[in-house]
Parts: structure tokens; C-alpha cells; sequence
């Protein structure tokens, strides 16, 4: 029998409310505060949780660079006609983007870096899913 029950993602940001907001616009979902304001979590209508923790010495990660490795970083999934769409709401909303080659066609993966520098992915194609 399993032990734990649910599972959350965290991140860490030395500014969490700002980080918490841009994943809120980002994913259509609610930052929510509990009884610690340094600890916010982020829930879309699915469901799917990710949380921001206040980290006052925090530093993003260097990747792409070869000196250190990304260590983990969030995929999202989008519908391929969609892809253009969201990498516009990713910049829009504050995100840099990591690289800037045309993937386009079924297997887009693009690459980018929310506002407190953590690694991100959009991701199109059959191969994870979508039409």
C-alpha cells in the first residue's frame, strides 16, 4: 500500500508570490496562500499542483550551459496548432526562452526559463500524446 497520498512539485524562488503568479496565468489556475507565505501553491482545473518556496538564496540554474546540469525541469504538453499560442502567453507572461531554433513539425520542443530562471519545455507531437 502506497504511503503517500498526493505529490506536489516545488520550486524554489527567492520571490515565491511573483513566481506562484506567473504559474497561475500560465497554466489558467489559482495561487493560494495558506498559513506560511513563504510556501504558495499553484492548482490548475485539473487538478495538477506545483508549489513556489520562498528560498531567499536561491539561484536559478545554469542550463544550457555545460558547466552545470538542469536537474529537473517541467514539461509542459500543448496541442501542436497550439504551439505558437503558447510560446507567446510563456513571453507575455515573462518567460525567456533558452533557445531559438525552429523546431516546428510534430516533435516541437521548445525551451525556456520561467522569471526566477527555472527550466521549462512546451512540447507537441504524437510522441507525448496530442494531435
Amino acid at each position: 500500500m502506497a504511503v503517500a497520498k498526493a505529490s506536489v512539485l516545488v520550486l524554489d524562488a527567492a520571490e515565491p508570490q511573483e513566481l506562484a503568479e506567473f504559474y497561475a496565468r500560465f497554466l489558467g489556475g489559482e495561487a493560494r496562500v495558506g498559513s506560511n507565505p513563504d510556501y504558495i501553491e499553484v492548482v490548475e482545473p485539473s487538478g495538477v499542483r506545483l508549489a513556489i518556496r520562498r528560498d531567499r538564496g536561491a539561484a536559478p540554474p545554469s542550463w544550457p550551459r555545460p558547466d552545470t546540469s538542469q536537474q529537473a525541469h517541467l514539461h509542459f504538453l500543448v496541442p501542436q496548432d497550439d504551439m505558437d499560442e503558447a510560446e507567446r502567453e510563456a513571453i507575455d507572461l515573462g518567460a525567456r526562452p533558452l533557445e531559438t531554433r525552429d523546431n516546428g513539425g510534430r516533435h516541437d520542443i521548445r525551451r525556456y526559463s520561467d522569471p526566477a530562471g527555472h527550466p521549462f519545455v512546451l512540447a507537441a507531437g504524437e510522441g507525448h500524446g496530442l494531435a
